[in-house]
């Protein structure tokens, strides 16, 4: 990846919503968590319809290793430009981490290892770098607009994968929400609906 990488770790209490992604079915899903009546805490899943167009903070991209095995994401990151950090286990595998954000979603972070994934974000990086000079103090929105079906050759066969169709389609000056902190940032129980030319990404 055209990205680049010391080990950081972060506090639970900084600990953002997601958005995920399945690299099977196409789908792009926010995930919410809230409390129920007996103090427990619970997960709800929408699915996101394209297209949606969302702030992406790509000037601070994390690259590094990621890993569910143990049922929870472990990551092993560092920001573009630094170091590689040192592979935790053979369960991780190269991946990114990413902080995007709209009205409706509020700020949240997006993670992937797929390499059908990650090689789309490489190329999404590329015009981030060619185009950020022009646009010193903005954050680039990129829209996203269906996906595209990935075809791999195994020793079993094809396997079929979905990539992310998506490009940078403006840019805007960087929202106060990716300088506050989680509670200030995520409105609790927006909606999802994806942001249109007459539906500003914010206010």
């Amino acid at each position: 990846m055209a990205l680049g990488l010391t080990t950081e770790s972060k506090p639970a209490g900084d600990i953002l919503p997601i958005v995920k992604y399945s690299a099977q079915s196409g789908d792009f899903v926010r995930v919410d968590r809230f409390q129920t009546s007996d103090g427990t805490w619970d997960k709800s899943e929408a699915e996101l319809e394209f297209p949606v167009k969302i702030a992406m903070d790509l000037e601070n991209i994390e690259v590094g290793w990621i890993s569910f095995a143990s049922g929870a994401p472990d990551f092993a990151m560092a920001k573009l430009g630094q170091p590689m950090p040192t592979r935790p286990s053979q369960e991780h595998s190269q991946g990114f981490r990413v902080r995007i954000g709209s009205k409706d979603l509020g700020l949240r972070e997006f993670s992937h290892s797929a390499k059908t994934v990650t090689k789309v974000m490489d190329a999404l990086h590329t015009q981030f770098e060619a185009e950020a000079k022009a646009n010193a103090g903005k954050i680039p929105v990129v829209e996203i607009t269906g996906t595209e079906r990935v075809t791999v050759a195994t020793p079993k066969g094809e396997n079929v994968f979905k990539a992310p169709k998506w490009s940078i389609a403006g840019w805007v000056d960087r929202p106060e929400m990716f300088d506050a902190t989680q509670q200030e940032a995520t409105p609790p129980e927006a909606e999802a609906v994806p942001a249109t030319d007459d539906d500003p990404l914010f206010d």
